[in-house]
């Protein structure tokens, strides 16, 4: 408790002030010093933070839907939506009964985490069929009839939303989506990882039938990667719950950069590969959590986006390692399915290539990010501190060789000396026990491209739970982190 005091008092006399805080003074970043609060123009995401929030999870009153009885699932007909577009979900409910669908902006507000935007009228739902996999790629592709159509207001604000189904019960369970903005250009651009959050999906968890790209069940229920598939579908509901294996971590990010009142707009990683994120509108993409999977489009458009003078900020790690394919479903409804054999020959390989790492394209991402994967973390290690003088830790307080806890955790990036690189700076050099064996080294990079943009990795999986969960946050990390953002948005600190 004594440390915590003392590093907030650090944050206070030497975090300065935050380029995106108007108003109340936060304890690590300080106050904006800049137009009045008067004069300026408040973005919606601010203006959205205002209104009165509730935790939207976990359920209160209510139970948790599992696989192995299905009682509340569903999926959304789309991974993104515009407002005034229409957004479909697909419920099924077991046994028969009558349910509701509550829709939630994830954000910060005040600290609740959500609000609740709507709740649908009462609706009937029915027991849905687990279809029978694909036999070439494995993937389940469920065909359930639209429950709930929801035409989005037009007054709603970007951000990431969760849809959660309730039963008569009480039973729950949730879906995500994203309401873009296509018409004004925020600075900033958060890209969330749709196409990982898939990769990684288990439905159903039954120990029968469920796939992802990294397992499928052997007759004694026991997970075997020999069985996973080699497509997953979006038209099925995400594994029990409904929530995303490494959701949290884009949660935290996201809490985070709309309690700092940065001003910013959502896509998914499927905006990104279709064109409607179109990356030179925004001065960085922000990529928050574990995005492991892209397309050939994702990384063209990125790099594209790089060279014109956008910025990209990855606060996760492990990022842009598989080389996959986005195709439509079955239905002919586009992008619905992610395909990634990750073995060589690949039978449906197309000009892009065969989707197997990047690395394996002779493209590895340390040429985009700087570092690069290079293992799982046994257990959360401290991150070590290089370039203490460097920009990126102007205001920590920090020296070479200072460790901030817990920071390395889940996976970590590290720089191969063997690997085309940007010349930048290494941030940190942190030794970690790799669950593959041996001990390894995390690396946080940076540099700057000939055009002004930078390229800032964290390096690890660990950084945005240092940002804003429970126990975690550090405000060294914090500080480090809005330095990154407010050089990409070109604000200033006072001292």
């Amino acid at each position: 408790m004594v440390r915590l005091r003392r590093r907030t008092a650090l944050g206070l006399l030497l975090g300065g002030a935050s380029a995106a805080v108007i108003g109340p003074v936060d304890p690590v970043l300080g106050r904006h010093h800049g137009t009045p609060p008067a004069r300026r123009q408040v973005p919606p995401v601010e203006r959205e933070n205002r209104a009165p929030g509730e935790p939207w999870w976990p359920p209160r009153g209510g139970r948790a839907a599992d696989d192995r009885r299905r009682q509340i699932q569903g999926y959304a007909s789309t991974t993104s939506v515009a407002p005034g577009g229409v957004i479909d979900f697909h419920v099924a409910v077991d046994p028969a009964g009558r349910f509701r669908v509550s829709v939630h902006r994830l954000g910060w507000y005040a600290g609740a985490g959500a609000r609740t935007m709507l709740t649908s009228p009462e609706l009937g739902g029915v027991p849905q069929p687990v279809p029978v996999a694909d036999p070439t790629t494995g993937a389940l592709d469920c065909r359930w009839p639209v429950s709930w159509r929801l035409p989005v207001p037009r007054n709603w604000v970007s951000g990431l939303y969760q849809a959660v189904f309730t039963s008569a019960a009480g039973w729950r369970s949730s879906t995500p989506f994203v309401v873009r903005d296509d018409r004004r250009a925020a600075p900033l651009c958060v890209v969330l990882p749709v196409t990982t959050w898939q990769a990684y999906n288990q439905w159903p968890r039954d120990r029968r039938v469920g796939r992802s790209l990294y397992n499928g069940y052997r007759p004694d229920g026991r997970r075997d990667p020999a069985l996973r598939a080699r497509a997953v579908s979006f038209d099925r509901p995400y594994a029990d719950a409904g929530l995303p294996t490494h959701f949290d971590r884009d949660e935290d990010a996201i809490r985070w950069l709309e309690r700092n009142r940065y001003d910013v707009s959502y896509a998914t990683s499927l905006d990104l590969h279709s064109g409607r994120l179109d990356p030179s509108r925004h001065r960085g993409l922000v990529f928050c959590g574990h995005d492991e999977y892209w397309s050939a489009e994702m990384r063209r458009a990125a790099e594209a986006g790089l060279a014109a003078g956008t910025s990209l900020a990855f606060l996760g790690a492990n990022s842009v390692y598989w080389h996959a394919r986005v195709r439509a479903g079955r239905n002919g409804r586009p992008e619905r399915v992610v395909e990634c054999a990750k073995t060589a020959p690949d039978p449906a390989a197309d000009a892009s290539g065969p989707t197997v790492t990047w690395r394996d394209l002779d493209r590895p991402e340390q040429a985009l990010l700087g570092v690069q994967y290079n293992g799982i973390v046994r257990e959360p290690q401290p991150l070590v501190v290089r370039a203490a003088d460097h920009w990126v830790w102007a205001g920590t307080g920090v020296a070479d060789g200072d460790r901030v806890p817990g920071v390395v955790d889940g996976e970590a990036d590290g720089v191969n000396a063997g690997v085309v690189r940007p010349a930048g700076t290494t941030l940190s050099s942190s030794p970690y026990p790799a669950r593959q064996g041996g001990r390894r080294l995390q690396s946080t990079s940076v540099y700057e491209t000939p055009g002004g943009a930078v390229v800032f990795a964290s390096g690890t999986l660990g950084w945005t739970m240092a940002l804003d969960r429970r126990g975690h946050r550090d405000p060294r990390i914090e500080r480090a982190t809005a330095n990154v953002l407010d050089r990409i948005v070109g604000r200033s600190r006072t001292p």
